[in-house]
């Protein structure tokens, strides 16, 4: 009941906040989120010397600071990645990055639906087999073994002139590639 007079009193506010910090409605609710989920949990322990308003202000604010740094670093990483994606472009026909990461895309909404959602969760939203396993409730095998039909159902539909680049893109070892 705390929890929802805390969210219901100040969420409008702060989400205004986070708005125009990061010009982007679901950063802004993940930051806002983050910041309603660590108050709550650290409650006990906080020792607020301005008005709980404030504090939490300054939290967005943080959590603001830190979610740039790490999509800072994470830029930086994509940086390299897409040059070296366009490396990998000239190898293969000249093709332009933009038509073979359309092919790619294509082929992995033509996966089937649970191979298809595990697939996306591991490579595109980054979480680790365990987390994919906790969050769908299924096997880590079940997992592993879905990720493994999805590589082998895009070389087979792709080719083999996508091996290097999908193995940019998904850093998985594909037709005897090495991780």
């Amino acid at each position: 009941m705390a929890y929802a007079n805390l969210v219901d009193q100040y969420s409008r506010r702060l989400f205004g906040y986070a708005l125009t910090l990061t010009n982007d409605h679901t950063l802004s609710e993940d930051i806002l989120q983050n910041v309603f989920l660590k108050t709550w949990a650290k409650r006990k322990k906080l020792n607020v010397h301005t008005s709980l308003q404030n504090f939490l202000f300054k939290s967005v604010y943080n959590e603001f600071i830190n979610a740039y740094k790490k999509n800072r670093s994470t830029m930086i990483l994509e940086h390299k990645y897409f040059e070296s994606l366009e490396k990998a472009v000239h190898i293969h026909d000249d093709q332009s990055f933009e038509v073979i990461i359309a092919q790619i895309t294509k082929e992995i909404q033509n996966l089937p639906p649970k191979c298809q959602q595990i697939f996306v969760l591991s490579k595109k939203e980054g979480l680790t087999n365990i987390e994919i396993s906790e969050y769908l409730n299924v096997s880590i095998k079940t997992v592993e073994a879905q990720i493994t039909k999805a590589f082998g159902i895009l070389r087979k539909k792709l080719g083999n002139r996508y091996d290097l680049i999908m193995f940019l893109i998904f850093d998985r070892k594909i037709n005897g590639l090495a991780k």
